[in-house]
This record gives structure tokens, sequence and C-alpha cells, in this order.
């Protein structure tokens, strides 16, 4: 067993004024990542055990830290999600106190973690490892039994983590996995190691390693904290967005001129014809955000047939996939291209994804204009509207249609 701690020294946690950040929160579909080239598989049995009972008196919060949310998910979740998408994880257990068990099962639910069993902790931290640990053991029991389960080995090595340090890199995880099983425990070890380290080797046995980690490892512990972790996974989410254009020439070259304006905004747009098919089937996997345009009368059918294929994609439990429907009108149209009942067409639509498929929608209009400088100002409009919605991801702007 190794306790995967940010300091590497006799656990104790390193608080700096602003934590780290890493270099990307895994945004990834659980359980869908491949080993980076020169850097091996782990060919061997690893679960984790995340202690998660604690009562974050230092948040100065009454709901603890871990059970805290942001942008619609608690803390705990995203920790979760951060050890699921490892494909060589075959178990993560997270412990919690009594009276939260039935509130973390509602989270194991309803955000579709797998590979995730919840058990009750114990009066220490200590205690909690142990029932976690136990519990790893009485699941290969069962599956001998015949009870039902997924077959899996026993694990060769186990990963205790802090439930509230999100941020955890699968290459980091490689590489304590792979020296826990390969390396016993040297003299330093014995001065500086965990406690957790101590009763690892004192009571079961086991071979264990101490590996520094990296300071993108920090612990959520203060309500600032909350705030930082908040604005980390809106940077991660905000990267990239998919613009689907259908066949139209004009909606092509507005995509076009979209992926330069976007350039100095650190935002990269992937252009489709369509989502069916091929690599471009694949946009629906890889992005959380959707651009529709829409050349000539507003065409809504477009928007409920790009909600219908996000909603069948099933991410949303994880984040809420935004969808922006761009509508391009001819200067000599009506000076309301949008309608009062379209308007409110696009309002109902809204409400309705965002309630029942966790989508966010919203709607930019802009005229198309045959001088070349106003044309350029409002594809400049419609990128910076675009990117700020994504970034934002707001509740209260769905199913607002802004001028550009």
């Amino acid at each position: 067993m190794t306790e995967l701690n940010q300091t590497g020294r006799s656990g104790v946690d390193s608080e700096p004024d602003r934590p780290a950040q890493p270099g990307a929160f895994p945004t990834d579909e659980p359980g869908k990542s491949e080993p980076q080239p020169g850097e091996g598989s782990v060919d061997f049995p690893v679960s984790v055990v995340l202690p998660a009972g604690g009562t974050g008196e230092r948040t100065g919060l009454q709901t603890p830290k871990q059970f805290c949310t942001f942008l619609g998910r608690p803390l705990i979740s995203y920790t979760i999600q951060a050890f699921e998408r490892v494909s060589w994880i075959q178990r993560v257990v997270v412990v919690v106190a009594k009276e939260n068990m039935d509130l973390m099962a509602d989270i194991v639910w309803r955000f579709q973690h797998r590979r995730v069993r919840v058990v009750a902790g114990g009066s220490t931290r200590h205690r909690s490892i142990s029932s976690g640990v136990l519990a790893l053991g009485e699941e290969e029991e069962e599956e001998e039994e015949g009870q039902g389960r997924p077959a899996g080995r026993r694990p060769e090595v186990i990963i205790v983590h802090d439930a509230v340090r999100p941020f955890v890199e699968e290459d980091f995880l490689r590489e304590i996995a792979v020296a826990a099983k390969e390396h016993g425990c040297t003299d330093s070890d014995f001065e500086f190691g965990t406690e957790c380290l101590h009763l690892a080797l004192q009571y079961c046995g086991t071979k264990a390693k101490l590996i520094p980690g990296p300071p993108t490892l920090w612990k959520v512990t203060y309500k600032r904290d909350l705030a930082a972790a908040e604005s980390i996974v809106k940077e991660s989410l905000s990267r990239s967005a998919c613009v689907v254009t259908g066949a139209s020439a004009a909606a092509i070259e507005l995509a076009d001129a979209l992926q330069k304006a976007v350039g100095p905004l650190d935002m990269e747009l992937h252009v489709v014809p369509d989502l069916v098919g091929g690599a471009s089937s694949r946009c629906l996997l890889e992005h959380w955000n959707f651009i529709q345009v829409s050349v000539g009368d507003p065409r809504l059918s477009e928007v409920e047939a790009l909600l219908t294929e996000l909603q069948a994609a099933e991410r949303a439990p994880l984040h809420p996939p935004v969808l922006i429907w761009v509508c391009v009108r001819s200067v000599s149209d009506r000076p309301s291209a949008v309608g009062a009942a379209e308007a409110t067409a696009v309002a109902e639509l809204a409400a309705s994804a965002a309630s029942r498929w966790n989508i966010l929608l919203y709607g930019i209009q802009l005229r198309r204009s045959q001088e070349a400088e106003h044309w350029q100002r409002s594809v400049l409009k419609v990128a910076k509207i675009a990117s700020a919605l994504i970034h934002e991801r707001s509740a209260a702007l769905v199913g607002q249609i802004m001028q550009a």
C-alpha cells in the first residue's frame, strides 16, 4: 500500500496562500485513458481508497468540504473522476462517516460513477483507511463465492489518497504504483515517511516507496480553495469547442473566420458538418462545448437535433455541456431577425434542456454585412461572446439570445 500526499513528508500538508494549478484538469471520459509513448502500462491490479470522513472545520462551512459543490458537482465527485479515467485502476473505495453513507451513494448514482464502492468509516482516519482496505478484500471473497460481481484480482498496490485533492494526474499515479510494487523502504522513508506508510510496514508486511508529489496535488482546505478549484475546472472545460455547420457554405465561412478569431482567446475550434460518423462523431466524446451555426431563417430543428445527440452521448452528469446557437441573417432582413415567437421558443427549449439533460443552451444573433471591416468586427464579437459563455457556464443566461 502506498499513500499519496502533497509533500511526501510525515503526512504534513503544505498550505500555500494560492495553490499551484495543474496543467489540465482531466475532463476525459472515465476509463478511456491510454499510456503516453515511453510510459508503459501498469500490468498489475491497482485499487484506490479515498478517506472522505472529515468534517472540514477549516473551511468555515457547515457542509464537509468533500461534499461542497461547484459547477453543479460536489468536490468528491471530481476526485473520483480523476481515478475513474485511469483504465488500469480496477476499483475505488470511498470511506465516509456513517451519517453520510446515503449522501455519498446518491452522488455515485447521480454522476454515474463506475468501479466505486462506498463504505462506512471508523472513529479515526487510520480506522477508516483500514475499513477501505478490508472492503477490497471482502469484494474478492464475494467474487470467489460467485456473488455476481465483475471478476478481479486482489490488488497488489492500494493507493490511499485524500478525497479533497481533485487534481491528481495519471503519470504521477503510474509512477507511485510502479514504485510501490518494485521498491522496498529506505532509511529515509523510515525517518520521514507518513503515518500510513509506517502502519503498512508494521502490520501489512508489504513493500512501499516514498514518492514526493508534484505541486498540483494541493488540498482543498479553506473556503478560498473551492473558488480556486472551480476556476481550474472552468479553464480546462473552456479550451476547445466543436462548430457544426451543416452543408451551408456561408456557415462554413463563418466557422473558418471564428477559428481565426478565437486564437488570441486561448481557445481552439474544430469545424465539422455534422456529428455523424468517423472523426465527426468523436466530437461528442472529446468536447464539452458546441456551436451550431444556422444561416437564413431561424431553424430550431438543427438545435433540437444536436441536443438529442448530446443527450444520447450521456456526458451531462459529469459536466454540463454548452450549446451555443449562432443565427446568421442578412442585412436585408427585418431589424429583429429573431422575433418574439422565436425568442420564446429558444427560452423554452433551453429551460427543457437544462432541467432534463443538464445542457446549457444560449443564442447569439448577428447580421451578415457586405462590408468586410464591419463583418470582421461582428465575427470577433461572436467569438468573444461565445468564449465568455463557454467559460462562465452561467445558468442565469440560459435561453437568452445575445446580439453581435
